[in-house]
């Protein structure tokens, strides 16, 4: 296991590598990942916006305009909203928000205090030493003196190519936002047929785009496996914390972005307000911590 430093434009950049993967990861970019890279592939899992610049974008930034790719959260919400009597930004306050690291013997933990929810997020990413793993240990903590309701959401930009499926257990599906998707019907449909195609298929760049909610999920994983080559981008991580899983996969419709973003949510819909309505939202009251565990698989399917 190998750990190293560097600063580019200013943005501190951690790198983890053993035989079977090396990642790059940011604290001074909300703990953004940046890379995932498969030693013996020779593949990079992550895309990234190869016409913007790593920089640190200051609190209140739009996030589209922005959007570099990567493996971003959001905390506390998605959409500017008000929620709890707080106004918050786009995408929400972690990814324009700068942590500090710690560099362990065998890790690194970031960590921070959010400035307007005062929600404490800390994050400790190691590897696996027998599998292309990478485990991410969670801690959020309520430091306010008031209840929060938010939205947590993984929020993975992959690399694809077109005959790629995503993989999910996901019983019911609905789209989003009609204007963001090559499909039209608005009501709940049985994932993954919707208007006579089945949706888990990525297609060629076509100028279009997918934004859905997906729910019922009997198992907590949410998966994209190249069809070409059985390679596999896998999320696996606690139901009881993220129980709805987002899809948004850019075909060429969203800013000429060629990606597929898989996003496991604590919440549905996407207004945070809404969720509270439907009993479908995240809280932590005053001094509250959620603790929990994601791992992510990027490597040959064979081995999952």
């Amino acid at each position: 296991m190998m750990i190293s430093q560097q600063r580019l434009n200013g943005v501190e950049i951690f790198t983890i590598e053993n035989k079977h993967l090396k990642i790059s990861l940011s604290p001074t970019l909300g703990g953004k990942i940046i890379s995932v890279y498969n030693n013996k592939l020779a593949k990079e899992f992550l895309w990234t916006n190869q016409q913007l610049a790593l920089k640190i974008n200051p609190p209140g930034s739009d996030y589209d305009s922005n959007f570099f790719g990567g493996i971003d959260e959001l905390i506390p919400n998605d959409v500017p909203e008000n929620i709890d009597a707080i106004d918050y930004p786009d995408h929400g306050e972690l990814w324009c928000t700068i942590l500090q690291a710690e560099q362990l013997e065998q890790s690194i933990k970031v960590h921070g205090t959010l400035a307007l929810s005062g929600i404490h997020y800390s994050k400790t990413v190691s590897l696996d030493e027998k599998l292309p793993v990478i485990n991410c240990d969670y801690t959020l903590r309520n430091d306010s003196s008031e209840r929060r309701h938010f939205l947590w959401k993984l929020h993975a930009a992959l690399n694809i190519t077109s005959g790629d499926q995503l993989v999910t257990s996901a019983n019911n599906g609905q789209v989003i936002d009609p204007d963001y998707s090559r499909f039209k019907t608005t009501g709940e449909f049985n994932w993954p047929l919707i208007e006579n195609a089945d949706a888990s298929n990525v297609p060629p760049n076509n100028n279009t785009m997918d934004f859905f909610y997906l729910y019922n999920i009997p198992s907590a994983e949410m998966q994209m496996v190249s069809g070409k080559k059985e390679h596999l981008f896998s999320y696996r991580y606690d139901k009881k914390v993220f129980p709805y899983q987002w899809y948004f996969a850019s075909y060429g419709g969203f800013l000429g972005h060629y990606t597929a973003i898989l996003e496991p949510c604590t919440n549905m819909p996407m207004n945070v307000n809404a969720a509270i309505a439907a009993n479908q939202c995240a809280v932590l009251e005053p001094g509250e911590s959620l603790t929990t565990a994601v791992q992510i698989f990027a490597g040959e399917k064979q081995l999952y």
